[in-house]
């Protein structure tokens, strides 16, 4: 019996070649995996009509910002409680319409009453004071005057006297002395003339002093009298102008102090809108821009007047003028749409407003193919918006077809297909 023997050389060979078989089967999946790696994700499909486009243009682009809003009045007039008082009476009632005199409320207040009659009298005794003072002070001065009138008196006879005396003298037919005697008491005269005559005026001045003094106590008692005959009044609460009462925050009895709003009336045929503009937008809004408001039953036209300068809720209030008629049916606290105008840029490149683009910054956009049929993402970067449209810096040029749409679910994509 015959045994084979096995070759060191074939054992060897065979050993070899499983191991070469080896690595060309590890070599093999490695440059699948790679290959497989390499390839792109499959583009998800989007339903077109689930989709919003809009073409880029070049051309004159309108700056506009948008807000909501309501009609408000232009004159709205609170009324407040002078004093200290209590609601007896409600006469009219929100809604109703008023003239200047129309009583709104009547208040009480007995305090005040006594306090009125009081400086009714306080004035009457200073008016008579002041007429007393009058006739003391002409008695006082008419005497100052007689005496100044005796006094001028007997200074012309002196004088008189004196020419006399010295005309005797030169004819030698008087005593020099006599004359001398003449001319001391013209002297003395002069000066007691000279004294009447100031005392006189310092009486006039002294009378004025104390007629004006008095005047004041006067004046100042028929202003306090007429202060307190205006509280009294006021009492009655009127609307002071011509309009609509709005509303009457008080109740019959409360008691009131003085600055508790009473009444609000407005005039309901001077309107204006109040717009609330996002903070982010009303950075260009400035006085005098034109504007249009919807009041829901016809547009009206108008301009910025004022601009809140405080920010509440992450919006601004813009008021606006308004300058044409206001259709039927508009009111205070209407609710409209306020959309007021920027600027208008010349000859820019622009395009509907995404849904998430914003003024100055650069985003995702998926642009169409020319076939329509896919969608591929691409950077643009945008300058200056307005409600509805955007302008676009770096990105598109005209007549590229972009999707407007929120596309955040397809963020992991940059291309997708479209059915």
């Amino acid at each position: 019996m015959t045994m084979g023997i096995q070759r060191p050389s074939n054992a060897r060979a065979k050993k070899i070649r499983r191991i070469i078989y080896a690595v060309i089967a590890v070599v093999s999946v490695a440059g699948v995996t790679f290959g497989v790696s390499r390839l792109r994700p499959a583009a998800p499909s989007v339903d077109k009509a689930t989709i919003w486009t809009d073409e880029v243009k070049r051309g004159p682009m309108l700056r506009e910002v948008h807000g909501l809003g309501t009609l408000v009045p232009e004159d709205i007039r609170w009324i407040p409680a002078q004093t200290d008082s209590r609601v007896d009476r409600i006469v009219l009632h929100p809604g109703a319409t008023v003239q200047p005199s129309s009583i709104i409320l009547e208040l009480s207040n007995l305090e005040l009453q006594r306090d009125a009659l009081d400086a009714q009298y306080q004035l009457k005794a200073a008016q008579a004071d002041d007429e007393n003072l009058k006739v003391q002070v002409n008695s006082e001065l008419l005497n100052q005057k007689a005496a100044t009138a005796a006094v001028r008196s007997e200074y012309e006879q002196a004088k008189i006297q004196h020419e006399v005396d010295t005309k005797l003298v030169s004819e030698r037919l008087s005593a020099k002395v006599t004359e001398q005697l003449s001319g001391v008491k013209v002297e003395q005269l002069a000066i007691r003339l000279q004294l009447e005559e100031d005392r006189t005026r310092n009486a006039a001045d002294s009378s004025k002093a104390r007629l004006m003094a008095q005047q004041s106590h006067v004046d100042q008692q028929r202003a306090l009298y007429a202060l307190k005959r205006s509280q009294l009044d006021a009492l009655h609460v009127r609307a002071g102008i011509q309009g609509v009462l709005q509303v009457v925050p008080v109740e019959v009895g409360q008691h009131v102090t003085p600055g508790t709003n009473l009444a609000r009336v407005a005039d309901p045929k001077r309107l204006k809108a109040e717009i609330k503009i996002a903070e982010t937008q009303a950075r260009d809004v400035a006085i005098g821009q034109p504007a249009s408001i919807d009041t829901r039953n016809g547009l009206v036209r108008g301009s910025v007047s004022r601009i809140d300068p405080s920010v509440q809720n992450g919006t601004v209030t813009v008021d606006v003028e308004i300058s044409d008629a206001l259709p039927l049916g508009s009111r205070p606290d209407l609710s409209v749409d306020g959309t007021i105008e920027l600027e208008n840029l010349k000859d820019v490149l622009y395009v509907g407003r995404p849904v998430h683009g914003q003024s100055d910054s650069t985003i995702g956009l998926f642009k169409l193919m020319e076939d329509g049929s896919e969608a591929v993402r691409v950077n643009v970067k945008f300058g200056k918006s307005s409600v509805n449209t955007v302008e676009i810096l770096q990105g598109l040029k005209p007549g590229d077809k972009v999707v407007l749409s929120d596309m955040s679910a397809w963020d992991a994509f940059d291309r997708i297909r479209l059915r």
